[in-house]
């Protein structure tokens, strides 16, 4: 069995998508927030006044827009198949769609000017979902070549395509000052990242090792980058460039990485043999919040962890057994929203969740 199946299953939520229409979602009229009794667990001292933000499906990739009052996240929900892109206000009311209600969507993110939004869609290659991957190679995730990167109006109007290259286009967010967007593709012929002007010109490419390089987010001076990578060698590295050709990538051990854009050299933060992402700045710029099994030996357990870049020491955040992932702190550093299976009314489901953070 592969080792981080678990990890698999849920960021295959999050990259095999497609949105149901562009009407309201009925759950905007319910309330929002939820204080649960025992939603908060022993050890997690840094959360505070713990609220459910969604009720039901599979929600993630909860992103604040710049000012940290509304959120804009992916999400399966009633008839539809896949995720949609969704806004909603940093209290869980008015959630309603915002993609456009064709192809498959994922990785959204709200200008800092909050004048527009990004996210990745499959549309002009084909309206409907497409078929999920083969599973007879091992668990795997999609890559699909019909993904685009589109800006749009911030209720989701006047779609604009800013890649167009065949392949892989995706993952892609603003800087905190606006003036770039860093995102990832695989048109060189391997998962790098590259940065643009908002428009889609200006294209440079960030990384050059062989490995899947992506999940990039700016520091809030807009001077660094941190992601999430794997650098497989040897028969993991033909594997991977097997796979890669089909529009496919098996996930496995992935590490952490920081890049001061003016130096452009990547620094490898983690070493520790797990599947660590979903990493994203503190205000501070001195520690990083992520998501890992470190502390399972069985790879199935996936918590929040605090990463101070200088001594590269961990603190554990989050304690529930299950997953919890895709954190991020609003831009005063006063809030974490992230994803969890805590709470769900079934198995699996994954739902956001919002702090205060102490």
């Amino acid at each position: 069995m592969y080792k981080y199946k678990s990890l698999m299953i849920v960021m295959i939520v999050t990259f095999a998508v497609c949105p149901g229409g562009q009407a309201q979602d009925k759950s905007a009229d319910k309330p929002a927030t939820a204080s649960v009794a025992g939603l908060q667990l022993d050890g997690e001292t840094h959360l505070a006044n713990l609220r459910q933000l969604t009720f039901g499906g599979q929600n993630a990739e909860a992103y604040f827009s710049h000012d940290g009052q509304e959120l804009i996240f992916q999400s399966t929900r009633g008839t539809s198949a896949c995720d949609a892109i969704y806004r909603m206000d940093a209290d869980g009311t008015k959630q309603r769609q915002v993609s456009s209600g064709k192809g498959t969507t994922t990785c959204s993110f709200i200008a800092p000017d909050n004048k527009s939004i990004l996210y990745a869609s499959t549309h002009l290659r084909d309206e409907k979902c497409p078929p999920k991957p083969d599973y007879s190679q091992g668990y795997v995730w999609p890559l699909y070549r019909g993904y685009d990167i589109f800006k749009a109006d911030p209720e989701g109007g006047n779609l604009v395509r800013l890649t167009e290259t065949e392949g892989y286009d995706a993952e892609a967010v603003y800087s905190p000052l606006g003036d770039r967007i860093v995102f990832t593709s695989a048109r060189s012929g391997d998962l790098e990242l590259f940065l643009m002007n908002p428009d889609g010109t200006g294209v440079e490419q960030l990384t050059q090792a062989a490995g899947y390089d992506g999940g990039a987010f700016f520091s809030l001076d807009g001077q660094w980058i941190v992601w999430r990578a794997s650098r497989p060698e040897g028969d993991a590295l033909a594997d991977y460039q097997a796979l890669l050709g089909q529009g496919l990538i098996r996930p496995g051990k992935l590490d952490l990485y920081i890049m001061n854009l003016a130096k452009r050299r990547p620094v490898q933060l983690t070493r520790n043999g797990a599947a660590n992402f979903g990493p994203y700045w503190h205000p501070d710029g001195r520690h990083i919040i992520f998501a890992s099994n470190v502390d399972d030996h069985e790879g199935r357990n996936f918590d929040l962890y605090l990463l101070d870049i200088e001594s590269r020491a961990m603190q554990r955040i989050t304690f529930y057994p299950g997953f919890d992932g895709f954190p991020m702190f609003s831009h005063d550093g006063k809030r974490l929203v992230f994803a969890s299976n805590r709470n769900g009314k079934i198995k699996g489901e994954t739902n956001l969740f919002i702090a205060d953070w102490q």
